[in-house]
């Protein structure tokens, strides 16, 4: 589905932070069939990936020492300014503060009140993905969070988002954030004795595929290591892999419905 435009509090784009640019693209590429686009000197290295001629998903170097490998999802505003005070209010703190990213935009990241790392978007002459929920691109961001109750107030306050609890995944509850009364995005609750100790909170990012046991297998080819095999819920199929470099993220193909 091609994208055009992102009201406030939707999650408008993704970029991997990772210790080695050209082999997390040569991985990327492999896997999803994207082509990489080099920014210029000022960009400092960053790459955005296309779908077709339609931008997914960047990546760039590391920022500091001993940061892990990650994918970060951004929120999109009109004001990012304006978001860093509301987060701050809300109980979030400041990792970068707002700057201007050239002509594109304007970003920012924090952690929110649970220590889960997300950034804002204002655009630019960027304004995020162009494609979303095609084989290949981004369809979900799940909040995986340890105080659900404390995550809906603070993305309330910071996002402006709300919140409903729903069952998609049979039985169990489910919360998805609303921009109005569309869903943008979830979150599940880790604070259980199912879910590792030392898990931290963190935003996941699902990429949609067409067959997620082939995907499975080229990402092994790739370097790409498994941590829940692929597996079938009520919405469709999934599995939660990393890519060589460690950082982690998910495959999902949806039931038509």
């Amino acid at each position: 589905m091609k994208i055009t435009s992102y009201a406030p509090g939707t999650p408008c784009w993704i970029d991997l932070g990772t210790p080695d640019v050209a082999a997390t693209t040569a991985f990327y590429t492999g896997l999803f069939g994207w082509t990489a686009n080099e920014g210029p000197p000022e960009a400092g290295g960053y790459i955005i990936y296309n779908l077709g001629d339609q931008a997914v998903a960047g990546a760039g170097p590391l920022m500091s020492e001993g940061q892990p490998p990650a994918w970060t999802t951004y929120f999109a505003t009109d004001d990012v300014a304006a978001t860093a005070a509301k987060v701050e209010m809300a109980g979030g703190k400041t990792l970068m503060a707002p700057m201007q990213v050239m002509d594109v935009g304007q970003m920012a990241l924090f952690l929110d009140s649970g220590n889960a790392v997300f950034g804002a978007w204002q655009k630019g002459s960027f304004f995020g993905a162009g494609v979303a929920n095609e084989p290949g691109s981004l369809t979900w961001n799940e909040l995986m969070s340890r105080d659900i109750e404390a995550s809906k107030v603070f993305y309330e306050q910071a996002l402006g988002i709300g919140a409903r609890v729903s069952a998609v995944s049979g039985d169990t509850p489910y919360t998805e954030f609303l921009v109005g009364e569309r869903s943008v995005a979830g979150m599940m609750d880790i604070d259980g004795p199912q879910w590792p100790a030392d898990l931290p909170a963190h935003w996941m990012v699902y990429f949609a595929v067409a067959d997620v046991d082939a995907t499975v297998s080229r990402l092994t080819e790739l370097g790409g290591r498994v941590s829940v095999p692929p597996s079938d819920i009520p919405i469709g199929r999934f599995a939660v892999v990393s890519d060589p470099q460690g950082a982690f993220f998910s495959l999902i193909k949806l039931n038509p419905t």
